[in-house]
């Protein structure tokens, strides 16, 4: 999570030195980002397939040899299609194999009665990588320009990710082991100990399959959350470092930022998913919604008071509270279609997440091509922000199973 989330986040520090060398249109150029997420899209059944089927040994190293090779080859770039190709489609498609969506695949199966709380520590290695590695680059970049930051990226990935994810299993039973850690799934008194709080017996008591699942609402209403949250998270991720260095900081507070949000982020993610597991999955992913439209909100705001102040104020809604939205991201339809196939439907569900994560790049830049500024791109996230919070309550899981918090 550390380098496979951090190098698909380097791309809002490499946007304005590709748009200082090549002069393209703002929309052509994140809509490399958007492209890669499209690709990762129409990709990610067939991953969530390949996790059932092979484990996440196959995946995440598909992922790292996909990541690294799109960084390096990078360095090729003369033309937009070549920015497709490279940080588009082999970051992007390698990058979903390693991050959020990869790891959501398999860890519910490890965790159940702290299931929030273990994915959001694991997904805060996102945010510890970026502290460190996104200030790196942005030195490599001032320093020996944008196409060295993406040859030692790909070195990076290779060198730490490609050995370390060998050690990796699919389920705690490949180890001899029950969720939780445990050795059994009996307690002491030889008793079956439950994990979860089953609220509708019937709707777990199916055997969850693709089929089935798209044929009921609640799949449908993950798939919209999805969508607009992301859409929402990545608007600003790509398009954040370019705005605040248009509104009067300079190119260090703009990455320093980006940096920052990615601190805030490590200790709100743990927090939120912890809180997670005893409020319940809908809460958190709302409270992450109310975070990135408070963002816009604020982004909105600095351009007529760019303060430090603000700044600041505007990193915390964004780290603290909108990256929160990972740690229930596997939860949510963990907690509704667990079972054999969970790995298949989450990647069909990831359809959506992954399709808000490319139109929200592309969405902004072109609406920013078309009007010469931000703030329409900006309100239409606001607006995303409260639907997507809608469709998860809509969605429901705690009709399903409660978490420990609820269930007592």
């Amino acid at each position: 999570m550390a380098v496979g989330v951090t190098a698909r986040t380097a791309f809002s520090l490499l946007f304005p030195p590709i748009l200082d060398e090549f002069g393209w249109e703002r929309g052509v150029t994140a809509g490399a980002f958007s492209f890669g997420f499209l690709v990762s899209a129409a990709l990610s059944p067939f991953v969530g397939r390949l996790m059932d089927t092979r484990g996440p040994r196959v995946v995440i190293e598909l992922g790292v040899g996909l990541l690294a090779a799109g960084s390096m080859l990078a360095t090729l770039v003369r033309e937009p299609w070549h920015l497709y190709l490279t940080l588009g489609v082999l970051a992007g498609v390698g990058s979903n194999c390693l991050g959020y969506g990869g790891q959501a695949l398999y860890l519910p199966n490890w965790f159940v009665r702290r299931r929030g709380l273990a994915m959001s520590i694991a997904y805060a290695g996102a945010g510890a990588g970026s502290i460190v590695l996104l200030p790196w680059l942005q030195t490599v970049i001032a320093h020996a320009g944008w196409r060295a930051a993406c040859w030692n990226l790909g070195l990076v990935v290779l060198v730490v990710l490609a050995p370390l994810n060998l050690l990796l299993r699919h389920r705690p039973e490949d180890l001899g082991l029950a969720p939780d850690g445990n050795r059994t799934s009996r307690d002491d008194s030889g008793e079956h100990r439950p994990a979860t709080h089953v609220v509708d017996a019937a709707w777990v008591a199916i055997d969850w399959t693709l089929g089935r699942a798209v044929r009921t609402a609640r799949f449908w209403w993950i798939g919209v959350g999805y969508f607009l949250g992301l859409f929402a998270w990545y608007a600003v991720q790509v398009h954040q470092t370019k705005y605040l260095v248009e509104i009067g900081f300079s190119a260090t507070d703009a990455a320093r930022a980006l940096g920052l949000v990615s601190l805030v982020a490590v200790p709100g993610q743990i927090g939120l998913g912890h809180l997670s597991d005893r409020i319940g999955r809908e809460w958190v992913w709302m409270i992450g919604n109310v975070g990135f439209a408070l963002c816009f909100v604020l982004l909105l705001w600095l351009r007529h008071a760019p303060t430090p102040a603000l700044l600041h104020l505007m990193v915390v809604s964004q780290g603290t509270l909108g990256y929160g939205l990972v740690s229930v991201l596997g939860a949510i339809p963990a907690e509704i279609f667990q079972g054999r196939h969970y790995g298949t439907i989450l990647g069909t569900l990831m359809l959506g997440a992954i399709a808000g994560g490319a139109a929200g790049p592309w969405v902004t830049g072109a609406i920013h091509d078309a009007t010469g500024s931000y703030t329409l791109a900006f309100w239409i996230g606001i607006g995303g922000s409260a639907l997507s919070a809608v469709a998860i309550w809509l969605a429901a899981p705690r009709r399903v199973r409660a978490v420990a918090g609820r269930g007592r």
